[in-house]
């Protein structure tokens, strides 16, 4: 590792090979926390290549454990995370009202490291069991619609990093891999990104597997739908901008689309959001962002798709959803 740091302090950058030894090389515990601190450090003081990225993407795809869902079409709602914006957890609810609209989703999702509350905080406060069981998993999928894939347990390679990464509290290389690395490899992605750097990255990268992938960046910083500007949507067959008009919507402030300050606030406000209660500011900014999932999977327009998505949430299609993964979450 000394000669791996040494290089990158002088602005080398490694190769996908040499990327992909690093972190199979931090999975079996060859390194101590410093020199892995010092490494996740590095990268950011300075940008990631593209041959880092899809070396680390690669050693953590090998070194999963994976589930198949490949019978069920599934969509992975995810974001970097990383954006500072501290929003309430709209990818996640947005799985929700995606798997009420009947798209069959696979959630890949964390605790917060860089936010107070990530999406497996809310998940676990609300009662679902994170288990990597694959009969489980399964289950999840048919009858509620969704199966939350909690990271930890499918990415042993990462036991060496948590308590690193949340020792740091900023946000790291990880937070750019998150979203590519979902266990079940869904057939389709809906990432949004922090930056639109990342955002051509991630294009890229997906370029060159066979995942229909949407990839979507809101230009005043956020790594979802906003509805607070402008939002850019990279698909494999176009590149466009999305404006809250283009889903019937009006303009949002960023204080309307604000999360809880600690993880029971944060799960209150998904509780009474999934159950129809948020105002219109919090059910539209979820609806935009499941509609651009139910976009992606069906091939609609992005309204037609956030008007599926309004009628799942405000008929409690939703909530169903939610309810019949703490259900089986009991069992």
């Amino acid at each position: 590792m000394k000669n791996i740091l040494n290089r990158l302090i002088n602005h080398e950058i490694l190769t996908k090979e040499e990327a992909k030894d690093v972190l199979v090389n931090i999975s079996s515990g060859s390194y101590n926390p410093s020199q892995i601190s010092a490494f996740l450090t590095v990268y950011m003081m300075r940008s990631i290549s593209i041959e880092e990225l899809a070396g680390f993407r690669e050693a953590l795809l090998e070194l999963c454990i994976r589930v198949d869902l490949s019978n069920y079409n599934t969509i992975d709602l995810c974001g970097t995370g990383g954006d500072g914006k501290d929003t309430f957890n709209i990818s996640t609810l947005a799985s929700f009202v995606s798997a009420g609209a009947g798209i069959k989703v696979a959630k890949h999702g964390n605790y917060g490291v860089s936010s107070i509350s990530g999406s497996s905080n809310v998940m676990e406060k609300l009662g679902v069991k994170f288990s990597n069981d694959a009969q489980f998993i399964e289950k999840c999928v048919d009858q509620a619609g969704i199966a939350i894939l909690h990271a930890p347990l499918f990415h042993p390679a990462m036991k060496n990093v948590g308590p690193i990464r949340k020792e740091l509290g900023v946000k790291t290389f990880f937070n750019m891999l998150g979203p590519m690395v979902n266990p079940s490899f869904p057939q389709n992605q809906l990432v949004g990104v922090f930056n639109l750097e990342l955002a051509r990255m991630y294009s890229y990268l997906y370029q060159n597997t066979d995942v229909n992938f949407t990839i979507l960046h809101s230009l005043d910083g956020y790594d979802e739908v906003s509805l607070t500007g402008p939002t850019k949507i990279i698909t494999s067959t176009q590149d466009r901008m999305l404006n809250p008009t283009d889903f019937g919507v009006r303009l949002l402030a960023q204080s309307e689309i604000e999360g809880g300050k600690t993880i029971e606030e944060s799960a209150e406000m998904f509780m009474n959001i999934i159950s129809g209660k948020g105002n219109e500011a919090q059910n539209n900014v979820v609806c935009a962002n499941a509609g651009i999932a139910i976009a992606t999977v069906t091939g609609c327009t992005p309204l037609q798709g956030f008007d599926q998505a309004k009628e799942s949430l405000l008929s409690g299609k939703g909530l169903s959803a939610l309810k019949k993964i703490q259900e089986l979450s009991k069992d």
